[in-house]
Order: C-alpha cells, then structure tokens, then sequence
C-alpha cells in the first residue's frame, strides 16, 4: 500500500519554540515520505527575558517570541495559531513511583486501557504546593509474579504493577511561558521537557537500548537525561551551564561581558593541555588605557575548571542514577556549550566514559542547513520531531473518531430500516397461501 494513503496527514506543517537562556527559536517543518523532517523556516532571535531557563521577564520574551515566530512563518511562508514548546530550568525535579491496578477477570488480556488507567494514577499523585507533573515514563511492569515485562499488553494475570519515573516542574514557570506565548496570539499546544525534546534529536535507539548519558549544556543550565534499555532512567538539572564559564572569564581575565564571551567562542578551549603554541590573546582597552594581553594556556585553564565542576555532577548523577558502570554508548554532549573545543575529550578523561557530540541529524531530510546541523539546535528539533508526531496522532485520532461516527450513523441507519421492516411485516396480513 502506498505510505501517503496509509498516513494522509504526512505533509502536516508544525512549529516548535526553544525559549533559552541565551536564545529564542521558533522552527518549522514537516514529515516527508520519506519519515523524515524537512525544516521549512527559522528564526532566532537573542534572549533577554530569561535566567536560568526561567521566564524572568514577561515582555522582553513576548518581544523575542514574537520576532522569532515571525522570521519561521516568512521563511515557511505561512502562519501557525499553534506552537509546541519547551520547558527547563533547576525547577524541574524528578520522582520514582510504584503503581498498582486489581483487574477483576484474569482470564481477559491486559489492555492498552488498564496500562493508561495506571498511568493516568501517577497524575493523582500528592506533590509539593505549586508543583505539577509534566511527564510520567513507565519503566517496567509486573504481571502477577512475572517482573521486568516491557510491554504487559495481550498478557493476562490479576495484578498489574509498573515503576514510574514521574518529572515535575513548578506551575508559575509553566504558566509564565503559556502567558509569553498567549501574548503573541498563538495557543499552547503542548509543553515537553526540554532534555526529553534533545534527546529525540541527537540520540540514536541503539545508544537509548545500551546505555547513554545526554548532557545538555545549554547558557543557563546543564540538563542530564540517562537511558537504558530504550527508556528514560532518570532527569536531573544542573542550575548553571555556558552563562558561568563567560562570567568566569570576564572575572578571571578582568574584561567585559561581552569580550569574555567572545574569548570564549573564538579561542576557548576545554583542555589547556592540548594547546602547544600558547598564543597571547590581546584585547584594547578603554579610552586609551593600555591593552590586555591574555594567554590562550591561561583562558583554557579558567574554562576547564568550571567544565571539571560540571562533569562532577555529571558523575553524581550518573552514580545517583544507578546506572554507574551501565551506560555502555558513554555520554553525549550537546547544546551550545558542547562547541567548546576539546570538551568531549575532556569530557572522556575526566569521567572514563566515551564521549561524542550530539548534532541534531538523526531525523533531518537531506538539504538542511549547516546552521541547524549545529548542537545549538537540539533542542528545538526535538521540539520539532515531538510537535509533528503529536499532530500526526491528533489527525489520526480526528480521522477515526469520523470513522466511528459515521459507521454509528450509518448502523443507526440500518437499525431504523430492519425495525421498520419488522414492524411492517409484523402488521401485514397472513398470506392466503
């Protein structure tokens, strides 16, 4: 059968928004029939309304949002009235949960209605005040006295139980981004976490069933998302992440904002030890005051330090995972902070795990640029990936929901017609043969 009658809403258009610390990106794109993302529009715009992956400041990021989605919808060449959107920051927090559903007839198969019925248990869930859940991810279920059941569905048994990892985040936070994006005139269609959001972008199924690490380092924070056998293990958030190495820098070597974050993109490196020609970096000074001169060896020094504290808790949480010794695909570094150079070097000398750098490829069609193909990007190709999926499901769901209808219609129709005829031949008189 051809795929486009299999799947009709395969060119469904969807926008996704990344609002970060450093940036805001408002992306566009499409499924091809291929099963791939064809990215039609972005637009990015500098970030000023927010600390830390938190909304700080209401109108400077309806500002940003607004500039953003405007660059997408020219280069698309269309207009969106809903966004799928990220959320992040030290808020967000993570639960593990056991959960258990009595079935009343053993002999009938567990359905894909009792695994959402417990699922939807984990949101009744007793939590801090002003917290609410954003994602709850199975881990395995238990049939009875049969453990470690992947998928229960078609099984039969009396008790079905399942451990959850549950994220939550603060409702201010959730609401504060909903209100940026209301402001703008579009709606939320939905909100993801953002680490789950890069994940779906650099990360491959066979390093998601071995045993992976994804670090994020975004400008605000560092995000810290552990797979293992195909599914999320555990979520964590470092509160600090590029925007500290900069101030290190401008406090370290005595220069201004802007100059250190310059240093640090253009000569900046993880690994001291790697740099052999010590080049001296020379910076003007104000006003006539004399110039600065700051050695390549020495910026690298105050850069490692700070990764090396990173990593540290990297480490404590892959330890507070359960997964230490277990992630056999090592870590994977994305977001901007992953363009340092020699990072994923140090990255490998500092935790002994194998290290590469994410880059948002994975479900990209061929012909997208060398600007989204960078790990600034993660996130919001994920957001992306996850924003057509959801409208794909939505169409799906819209499309049999027509289908019962009228097939409920038609049946109706066809019981009106056999009680008619019943009924008529019912008063008919006796056949005189």
């Amino acid at each position: 059968m051809d795929r486009n009658t299999e799947t009709p809403n395969n060119n469904s258009i969807a926008i996704a928004l990344d609002i970060g610390t450093t940036k805001v990106c408002a992306i566009a794109g499409r499924r091809n029939e291929y099963d791939k993302i064809e990215i039609l529009g972005v637009g990015t715009v500098l970030s000023e309304g927010v600390s830390r992956g938190v909304v700080s400041n209401i109108n400077k990021t309806v500002k940003a949002i607004k500039e953003a989605i405007e660059v997408a919808e020219k280069t698309a060449k269309m207009s969106f009235d809903k966004v799928h959107v990220g959320i992040a920051g030290q808020h967000i927090k993570s639960i593990h949960h056991h959960g258990l559903l009595v079935r009343q007839d053993p002999n009938e198969e567990i359905s894909k209605q009792d695994v959402s019925k417990l699922i939807s248990d984990m949101h009744k869930l007793v939590l801090p005040p002003g917290d609410k859940i954003l994602h709850v991810f199975p881990q395995e279920f238990t049939v009875d006295d049969e453990t470690k059941i992947v998928d229960p569905i078609g099984m039969s048994g009396v008790r079905l139980e399942a451990n959850f990892h549950i994220i939550t985040g603060q409702i201010g936070a959730s609401r504060d981004i909903i209100r940026c994006v209301e402001k703008v005139g579009l709606e939320v269609a939905d909100i993801t976490l953002e680490p789950i959001a890069s994940s779906k972008a650099v990360l491959c199924q066979e390093e998601k069933d071995a045993g992976v690490a994804l670090v994020d380092i975004g400008g605000g924070t560092t995000d810290i998302t552990i797979f293992k056998d195909g599914i999320i293990r555990h979520t964590s958030v470092i509160p600090f992440g590029g925007n500290v190495i900069t101030t290190d820098i401008k406090e370290g070597c005595m220069v201004m904002k802007d100059q250190a974050e310059k240093l640090k993109v253009k000569f900046g490196s993880a690994l001291a030890d790697e740099i052999y020609d010590n080049r001296i970096i020379t910076i003007p000074g104000f006003k006539g005051r004399d110039y600065k001169e700051i050695s390549e060896k020495n910026l690298a020094k105050i850069i490692g330090a700070r990764l090396e504290e990173i990593f540290d808790y990297v480490l404590w949480e892959i330890k507070r995972s359960g997964y230490e010794g277990r992630l056999i695909a090592g870590i994977v570094l994305t977001g901007g902070g992953s363009l340092l150079k020699n990072i994923d070097k140090l990255s490998e000398y500092y935790t002994g795990l194998p290290t590469r750098i994410g880059q948002p490829i994975e479900h990209l069609a061929h012909g997208y640029t060398s600007q989204i193909a960078s790990p600034i990007f993660s996130t919001a190709v994920g957001l992306l990936s996850i924003a057509i999926n959801n409208m794909e499901v939505s169409e799906k769901t819209s499309i049999e929901s027509k289908d019962e209808q009228e097939k409920s219609e038609e049946n109706k129709w066809l019981n009106k017609f056999f009680t008619y005829t019943k009924d008529f031949f019912a008063a008919a008189p006796d056949s005189e043969f």
